[in-house]
């Protein structure tokens, strides 16, 4: 038997913007209250009777076929890519939230690159413009309250949504209040909300459903009588149950007894359901049933939970189907677990899809992989990573994991996915650095020095005088020769303010002793003398200027001039 399913509706957005927040107007159930710092520390996945949408807009001209909304809120210290299923997100749309005020953040960034990866079709909710200066409630309809504040204040929250189009402008989207929207396939509707005062909810509601009854009703067309698909959002203890798996179940039906099949890292995992649990929105409690229909959020309690990971895809099965569904499920995961790279950096996720999203994100980035898998960071695979013959790759990059410590390893470990490439990229880039600069370490640098008026304190055996460098750098036994590129002397020693120090940069003073040279014959007050690179120092200093600071590189072309006089292939 055929029939509409309720439409999957993912609720993102950066963290404290308002996302739990909406998902309590709409549902009445007290979400923020009973997470630890009033910020999501788990998935919330929450079924929603369309009888219950028809309160909150009234009165709707259209008949409504769809049987309600599967809401997930989603925490803002993870991104929601582990709801996905083969070929896609398991989410026929989203809701982005943004606090209007904050604008674009880091983790809404992160959301839209994801949807944009995984095309999936999203409405904007604008929170928060109850916190707009000057904003007056007048506990009527989103646009009559808007239509009533002053011209100010109407020009203020015009000004916040349109900084909001801007910046999705930037990553390939079309948006405008909803409004003002002609066509809603081209363009992305933002519906200006406040999630305390029930503001917006109503519209924001009826875009939703509006959106899914017009362009999705093929797609939410199932066959209930079919054997369940779904994916593992958590694993979490139960009281009184041990572990349970916090389900979604996209597709036909699954009753309690039946045996289910699940992806694992290695094999699949093959279990019964003890049992199933649903949470009643009426009662805010968990109610057992003997079985429920997609699309739908599920516990399962199953017989056995050991070594399932969230964000894998299951299924429920018999005899004829079992192996054919442990051979497809189990493919579904290899194509994200597989490292296919003979040397690269290893990764680690907390869920199949969080895992699936960093791999993308490598590959967009060139940085190679040589191995995906999901679970905290351990000693294998810090004794793997450390095998690495190159530096750069003795690397772990882990998404939401616990870690260990390792001297030998670096790991970077985030709970937001582009923080880890971009964190990643800095260390290496700074890696790199570091060896260019050692290369350097025992190479004659660039510099110029002018011995300082009255500052001689011997003339000879050795010379000692007072010097200020002008340019780039000397250091204690560098050679040094005057502007014509006669050779003189090398400096012995460097003292600053009566200690002796290695190297002595632009802008400073210091007293250098010059063996072998007389000041008043060979050497004058006011004297400019450079640094006498060797002509092999100087080819090995060009092929890495990108590390020399501007002035470097316009004494390095000073000194070669000098050089060139006499020879005019010099340093070629």
């Amino acid at each position: 038997m055929t029939q509409l399913r309720s439409i999957v509706c993912s609720i993102i957005g950066h963290v404290d913007h308002g996302k739990s927040q909406i998902v309590e107007t709409i549902t009445g159930l007290s979400i923020v209250e009973r997470e630890a710092g009033r910020i999501t520390q788990c998935i919330n996945a929450i079924n929603v009777p369309f009888s219950l949408i028809e309160e909150i807009i009234g009165n709707y001209k259209h008949k409504i076929k769809i049987p309600g909304l599967l809401i997930i809120d989603t925490p803002g210290h993870a991104s929601f890519t582990n709801l996905r299923k083969r070929g896609g997100s398991l989410a026929d749309i989203a809701v982005l939230v943004i606090d209007v005020n904050e604008g674009v953040k880091p983790q809404t960034v992160e959301c839209i690159e994801i949807l944009k990866h995984n095309k999936t079709p999203f409405v904007i909710a604008a929170n928060k413009i109850d916190l707009i200066h000057g904003f007056n409630y007048k506990n009527k309809s989103l646009l009559e309250t808007i239509n009533s504040q002053p011209e100010n204040i109407r020009n203020e929250i015009d000004k916040k949504i349109y900084s909001v189009v801007g910046k999705l402008a930037g990553y390939g989207f079309d948006s405008e209040r909803f409004d003002r929207v002609d066509d809603y396939t081209k363009k992305i509707a933002i519906i200006p909300t406040s999630a305390k005062l029930k503001l917006g909810i109503p519209e924001l509601l009826l875009v939703l459903t509006g959106l899914a009854q017009r362009f999705m009703e093929i797609k939410l067309i199932i066959d209930v009588n079919k054997p369940a698909k779904g994916v593992v959002l958590e694993i979490k203890e139960e009281k009184g149950f041990g572990k349970t798996i916090d389900a979604i179940i996209y597709d036909g039906k699954i009753r309690i007894n039946d045996e289910i099949i699940i992806a694992g890292l290695e094999k699949p995992i093959t279990t019964r359901v003890r049992n199933l649990l649903e949470q009643s929105i009426k009662n805010k409690k968990l109610v057992v049933v003997d079985e429920v229909e997609a699309a739908c959020t599920v516990k399962i309690i199953p017989k056995d939970a050991e070594e399932i990971f969230a964000g894998m895809p299951f299924e429920v099965a018999d005899k004829n189907s079992e192996e054919r569904i442990k051979k497809e499920i189990q493919k579904e995961v290899e194509e994200v677990l597989i490292g296919t790279d003979d040397e690269g950096v290893i990764i680690k996720a907390d869920s199949l899809g969080s895992l699936e999203a960093l791999t993308s994100l490598l590959r967009e980035n060139k940085i190679p992989i040589k191995k995906a898998s999901l679970g905290n960071i351990n000693k294998s695979d810090i004794a793997e990573a450390s095998a690495e013959e190159d530096p750069l790759y003795k690397t772990i990059l882990a998404f939401n994991v616990k870690s260990v410590e390792s001297n030998s390893v670096k790991i970077i470990n985030h709970d937001v996915i582009y923080k880890i490439i971009e964190d990643y990229k800095q260390w290496k880039d700074n890696e790199v650095k570091k060896a260019e600069q050692e290369k350097l370490k025992n190479i004659i640098r660039p510099g110029k020095i002018l011995v300082l008026p009255g500052t001689v304190f011997r003339q000879s055996n050795p010379a000692i005088a007072g010097i200020e460098v002008l340019a780039g750098s000397i250091t204690a036994d560098c050679p040094l020769m005057d502007e014509n590129g006669r050779a003189l002397t090398r400096i012995k020693s460097i003292q600053v303010e009566g200690k002796n120090v290695q190297k002595v940069e632009q802008g400073k003073q210091a007293a250098v002793s010059l063996p072998g040279i007389t000041i008043g014959r060979q050497v004058f007050e006011n004297s400019a003398l450079l640094t006498d690179i060797p002509e092999e120092d100087f080819r090995k200093i060009k092929e890495m200027k990108n590390y020399l600071n501007p002035s470097e590189i316009q004494l390095l072309k000073e000194i070669s001039i000098i050089k060139r006089r006499k020879d005019p292939l010099w340093g070629v």
